[in-house]
């Protein structure tokens, strides 16, 4: 079971909202694995409305802010502008970490929907519905 605070929720809607049609993408980072406290913004270097990939300097920005807050980092998130809140086949492909959650936050209906994934060898093996 994982959980999101309101804050963290609304930080990636509002991140996600206005970088809409792109797609937004950050780190979810918490005190434990279990819960999302604090969302890290990151730039989508692609500026795609179809995929995204991090910047490589704020990824390692927000391991070092992690480290210093004392925090982990529960997952990744993206959104999908204009797709369902599941894991598009690129995005099974380059998921490498079978430690996180990979977060998608979809604004394809009137009300937004974020489900976590445990993604394992390019293979979604566990879907937990946040909202």
């Amino acid at each position: 079971m994982v959980s999101i605070t309101e804050s963290a929720y609304q930080s990636i809607l509002a991140q996600a909202q206005k970088d809409a049609p792109k797609e937004s993408c950050g780190y979810l980072l918490g005190t434990d694995k279990d819960t999302a406290t604090e969302n890290y913004p990151m730039t989508n270097i692609d500026h795609s409305e179809e995929h995204f990939s991090f910047d490589p300097k704020e990824q390692f920005a927000a391991v070092k802010y992690a480290r210093e807050k004392g925090l982990k980092i529960v997952g990744n998130w993206h959104s999908h502008p204009a797709s369902p809140s599941r894991p598009s086949e690129e995005d099974k492909r380059l998921a490498y970490d079978p430690n996180i959650l990979y977060f998608i936050l979809s604004l394809a209906e009137e009300k937004p929907v974020l489900n976590a994934f445990r993604i394992v060898g390019g293979e979604v093996t566990e879907k937990i519905t946040l909202r």
